[in-house]
């Protein structure tokens, strides 16, 4: 039988530590007790309209349901090694939200948080918002779609992400990243996409100097690229480009074709470059 806990406030420590089947509707964790990990070890837990304010509510949970739920900026490190967790309409405020938590679902849900994600697996966000610093380093398998973003290093060491219909501001995105496709997208920032691996971009607007550098079977299929000064340098790349480049730079195998190209660099280090550089149309 489920256990309903309505209306309530929490502040001590361990407060529902290790309970399993229970409904939380219109609580607080809230107070001057200032206790940690509130849920830890929970199971089956459905969490409606609650607040969190106190520090670790969500460790160690397996099987959890949070919809209209409130995290504050004290709320910090909320969700850590869950399971199966899925989060709707919420809004997520504290440092290193997720961390080292499998098979989420997350939906029309607002977070800023610093450090979010790490070495998460199995996590799609649809229709969420989010502003960090350094969001889902070493996390795998993940699906976004409606994505808004804005971060600085996002997405370093992932592997296995498809990212859909979204918007990216951030800097240095994708550094070392494997197997990572990005479709129908905006993706403003700076260095985008260095040392990764199998990088593949479709009908995305890309924005920013230095795109695309050190990348091992890079492919862009339809895309624009506004401002992108010294690309691909030192990259295996094949792609297709609508509109100009600014200027490419030393690319070591494949294939660019753009309507334009400002301005093409090889160098001395280019010696033994391979790329075949096509400007589709002339002035």
């Amino acid at each position: 039988m489920e256990m309903v806990y309505d209306h309530q406030r929490f502040g001590e420590e361990r407060a529902l530590y290790g309970q399993k089947n229970i409904k939380i509707d219109h609580c607080q964790f809230a107070g001057a007790e200032d206790g940690e990990s509130a849920l830890k070890e929970c199971q089956d837990v459905h969490i409606l309209n609650t607040d969190f304010e106190l520090r670790y509510p969500l460790w160690h949970v397996t099987h959890g349901y949070l919809d209209q739920c409130h995290m504050s900026e004290t709320c910090r490190a909320a969700l850590w090694y869950d399971k199966d967790i899925e989060i709707k309409d919420c809004e997520m405020n504290g440092i290193k939200a997720l961390r080292e938590c499998s098979n989420i679902k997350i939906s029309d849900t607002k977070i800023h948080s610093l450090e979010f994600g790490w070495f998460c697996k199995d996590v799609q966000m649809n229709d969420c918002d989010l502003n960090s610093e350094y969001p889902f380093m070493k996390s795998k398998r993940m699906t976004f779609d409606h994505f808004k973003m804005k971060a600085k290093y996002s997405f370093q060491y992932t592997k296995e992400i498809t990212i859909k219909n979204s918007e990216l501001d951030t800097k240095d995105a994708f550094w070392h990243s494997k197997n990572v496709t990005v479709y129908d997208s905006v993706i403003k920032g700076e260095y985008l996409g260095w040392y990764s691996k199998h990088l593949k971009l479709v009908r995305c607007k890309i924005i920013g100097t230095q795109p695309f550098c050190y990348c091992d079977d890079l492919v862009l299929e339809d895309c624009e690229m506004i401002d992108c000064d010294l690309s691909f340098e030192k990259s295996s790349v094949h792609a297709t480009i609508k509109g100009s480049i600014m200027s490419v730079k030393n690319p070591k195998s494949g294939i660019i074709e753009a309507d334009q190209i400002e301005k093409i660099i090889m160098d001395e280090t280019a010696k033994n470059s391979t790329c075949d550089i096509k400007i589709l149309k002339t002035v």
